[in-house]
């Protein structure tokens, strides 16, 4: 029995420091500055809503023109925003969704998500920092030529959607947005760099066009269905988290789609993201398209 405490005696002393030692930093966290933490605000997004953090490049047409990209799409640029918004959803498993274009990503969190407790600011802060520096981490993979030559930027907001019609009519917004922006760049460029126009000429050559008039545009004067442009310049990009097997078993893995997000049929084929379900299996033709990611 002695020897059993002698031996047991050195641990119990050890124990005890260890404690000691805990009860010192409470104390010491515990100071007469902690009052400050009371500044803090309060930004708990409410629940039940679906959050969306979106990004969107910082003076971004510089930039562009800076590292010379491609006009009116660059398609090394589209890949690496695509690139950085999967290791974003790879990182966080309630991001169901994300769809980017141009110089702007959008992260849908599942509307029962706690993650950060809810935290706005730690949502944004950790979707931005996480997304800009993988499209550092990633940018020689995509334009190896090209030095980077100074850090890009991206701003960040997140928003509350409280429903599915809303969340649904949110990315709509986004989606519509991108048509019309990049029709007018396609018919604006090919003026440019086809027809040698200045931008100011091409300018007010588009100036109080609608969409039928630089669809006929681009096909009487440069043989250019615009239809016929690649689906990613004209519907952007879907990242959806989807299940598929392998020889070690089932895994998640994010698929790109360059779909209509505006009609009912994304929807009903991926049905369990709006109701909160596990990844639905992939097809061939995913499998295809992460291929090529």
């Amino acid at each position: 029995m002695c020897q059993f405490h002698a031996l047991l005696g050195p641990r119990v002393r050890l124990c005890r420091f260890v404690i000691n030692i805990r009860q010192i930093r409470q104390k010491m966290a515990k100071s007469k500055f902690e009052y400050v933490k009371g500044f803090e605000l309060g930004d708990k997004c409410l629940p039940g809503c679906w959050i969306v953090v979106r990004l969107d490049g910082k003076c971004f047409h510089k930039f562009a023109d800076t590292h010379e990209f491609v006009k009116p799409n660059d398609e090394r640029a589209l890949k690496l925003m695509n690139h950085a918004a999967s290791v974003v959803m790879k990182e966080f498993r309630d991001i169901c969704l994300a769809f980017g274009q141009s110089d702007e990503y959008s992260f849908v969190w599942k509307k029962d998500t706690n993650m950060y407790n809810r935290r706005s600011s730690k949502l944004v802060s950790t979707v931005n920092s996480l997304f800009t520096s993988a499209f550092v981490f990633y940018w020689r993979q995509y334009f190896e030529a090209v030095q980077l030559k100074y850090p890009p930027a991206f701003d960040a907001r997140a928003v509350l959607y409280p429903t599915n019609e809303t969340l649904r009519d949110y990315l709509s917004w986004r989606q519509a947005d991108l048509h019309i922006n990049n029709l007018y760049n396609t018919a604006f460029w090919a003026l440019v760099l086809k027809k040698g126009l200045t931008t100011t000429q091409a300018e007010l050559r588009l100036r109080g066009t609608v969409a039928a008039d630089k669809n006929e545009l681009l096909f009487s004067e440069f043989g250019v269905n615009y239809n016929d442009e690649p689906a990613v310049f004209r519907k952007g990009t879907a990242l959806l988290r989807k299940a598929a097997g392998d020889g070690y078993g089932p895994r998640q893995v994010v698929v790109p789609f360059h779909a209509d997000l505006i009609g009912d049929s994304f929807w009903a084929r991926h049905s369990e993201v709006l109701a909160l379900g596990a990844p639905g299996p992939c097809d061939a033709g995913d499998l295809a398209r992460l291929a090529e990611t």
